[in-house]
């Protein structure tokens, strides 16, 4: 386990306070060649998994279905904290979330449903009166991440 883990984990009140008010994650997929791909995404906490929605097709969407295994992170930076006596000790406050687990396409027309008006009351509540055209819901994609393990740590 990393040094700040041991000595600044987040609770888990803390790590769904992150997930919950933070707008951007990054989802990491392994390409064909067994890279990481790394792609920053809007996202929804719902039901305890993370749901991203985009385009149904691309290749975070390819990655995914060769290897169902991801990562997901989000952070929350703070000030950035100087040292004036020593600039390689300059830190920064923050607190993130890193999620391992596995990833599949969403295909339950209700449940993308709730997915999408979760998204929206997130990022757009003034819009979630209105409702999704069907040309739409069927050129949207949704992943679904189910976390293996989470953990959270903090600076400050």
């Amino acid at each position: 386990m990393q040094g700040r883990m041991k000595q600044h984990p987040l609770s888990k009140s803390e790590i769904n306070e992150v997930l919950q008010h933070e707008q951007v994650g990054r989802i990491a997929t392994h390409n064909e060649n067994g890279y990481p791909y790394v792609v920053p995404v809007h996202y929804v906490v719902y039901e305890e998994k993370i749901y991203i929605h985009g385009l149904i097709k691309g290749q975070k969407i390819s990655n995914l279905i060769r290897n169902n295994k991801v990562g997901f992170e989000v952070d929350e930076m703070g000030a950035i904290m100087p040292d004036y006596e020593n600039p390689c000790d300059t830190n920064t406050a923050y607190r993130s979330v890193i999620i391992l687990g596995t990833a599949k396409m969403i295909d339950d027309r209700e449940l993308k449903e709730n997915i999408l008006h979760a998204v929206v009351e997130k990022y757009t509540p003034q819009l979630a009166h209105l409702s999704f055209p069907e040309k739409m819901m069927k050129a949207t994609g949704i992943i679904e991440i189910d976390p293996v393990e989470i953990t959270g740590k903090y600076y400050k």
